[in-house]
């Protein structure tokens, strides 16, 4: 038990994309303190909402969903500037698309292209949900929004298409970075000594990335230096002042696209 007689595992909810694993990297290592169960963005969401973990590591725009949910402070995955690994990828000039195939794996990109068609592309495509398959994607849509490892391993000078990087052009339209995903809870799921701990987890995880590619790419020579330098260069770890602006920001403009039922503050335990 806990000082709040909470019980320990903490049951955690996490991304199973590559982009994760430096916030869960060390967690796997305390499986006293920290039970970890790793799903799609959309199934973590979908597990934190219904109570059946303690701690989501959830798209950043499912806080709208319930009033009571808080942020772990200091703790973020994002980016400033291009991501890799969030993407349009289309056959069609940005400003002749009239239908996108949407990856529903995370609100936060749905909503995401939502907010840049509306604001910096001057385009009301259709929208349809769709699997993760770029090339059946394309085939009943003009474009199609790819997230997470599937968009890493996309190339496409190979395929003839064009990616427009939705980490690039958020930070070309704001000036702010972008937070994909945060740990998310309800009041008293953790506490103070859970938020260091988490913490810490990151900036080991930080530490870490060469082994966490290694371990991303196995047997897969070439994926390896890939893997790292997405993780070095693409990925912003960390929640300081700026990047909660730019969530500040984008959570009212999904809010006022009807993501949840309301603007809210960003808060924090």
């Amino acid at each position: 038990m806990t000082s709040a007689g909470r019980r320990l595992p903490i049951r955690v909810g996490a991304v199973c994309f590559l982009n994760a694993r430096p916030l869960t990297w060390a967690l796997d290592r305390q499986p006293a303190h920290w039970q970890v169960r790793y799903d799609l963005p959309s199934a973590c969401a979908r597990l934190l909402h219904a109570g059946d973990v303690d701690l989501g590591l959830i798209p950043s725009v499912e806080y709208l969903e319930r009033p009571d949910y808080r942020f772990v402070p200091g703790v973020g995955i994002g980016s400033r500037g291009p991501i890799a690994s969030v993407a349009i990828y289309t056959r069609r000039e940005t400003q002749d698309i009239r239908s996108i195939a949407l990856d529903t794996s995370s609100r936060t990109s749905v909503a995401l292209v939502k907010v840049l068609c509306a604001r910096r592309f001057g385009i009301a495509p259709i929208f349809t949900p769709h699997a993760p398959s770029l090339e059946a994607m394309l085939a009943g849509a003009d474009a199609a929004l790819v997230i997470g490892d599937p968009a890493l391993e996309i190339d496409p000078v190979a395929l003839g298409v064009r990616k427009i990087d939705l980490g690039d052009e958020w930070t070309a339209l704001t000036g702010l970075p972008f937070v994909y995903a945060a740990w998310t809870g309800r009041p008293g799921a953790v506490e103070q000594t859970d938020v260091a701990a988490l913490q810490r987890a990151q900036a080991e995880g930080v530490q870490a990335v060469a082994a966490i590619a290694a371990e991303y790419a196995g047997t897969r020579v070439a994926a390896r230096p890939l893997a790292e330098a997405y993780l070095r260069d693409n990925v912003r770890y960390g929640m300081g002042p700026e990047e909660i602006a730019g969530l500040q920001l984008f959570l009212d403009w999904a809010a006022d696209l009807g993501a949840g039922t309301a603007r809210r503050a960003v808060t924090f335990y």
